[in-house]
C-alpha cells in the first residue's frame, strides 16, 4: 500500500500517523481511523479541551485554571 506521504506499507501491516490516526494496509487499500476519543459532554463556557499529540489523548481543563480538570460526561471516537 502506498500512503499519502508516498511511504510503502506491507499488506496486513499497521501503523500510527503523526496526527494520531491508526492505519492498516489491506489488499483492497489503506484504512485509517482516529485512535482517540473526543470529549463532547462538558461545560464549554467554563472549560476547554486540550489535545496531547504525544499521548494522542484529550483532557478537559478549566479555562481560567488549566491545573483543574473538568468533568466529562460523553466521549466520541
Amino acid at each position: 500500500c502506498l500512503d499519502s506521504k508516498g511511504e510503502v506499507h506491507k499488506f496486513s501491516s499497521k501503523w500510527r500517523r503523526a496526527d494520531c490516526h491508526d492505519c492498516s494496509c489491506h489488499r483492497d487499500g489503506i484504512e485509517c481511523c482516529s485512535s482517540f476519543a473526543t470529549p463532547v459532554g462538558y461545560d464549554r463556557k467554563k472549560c476547554v479541551k486540550i489535545f496531547n499529540k504525544e499521548t494522542c489523548t484529550y483532557k478537559v481543563v478549566e479555562k481560567n485554571d488549566s491545573s483543574r480538570e473538568c468533568p466529562v460526561h460523553g466521549w466520541v471516537g
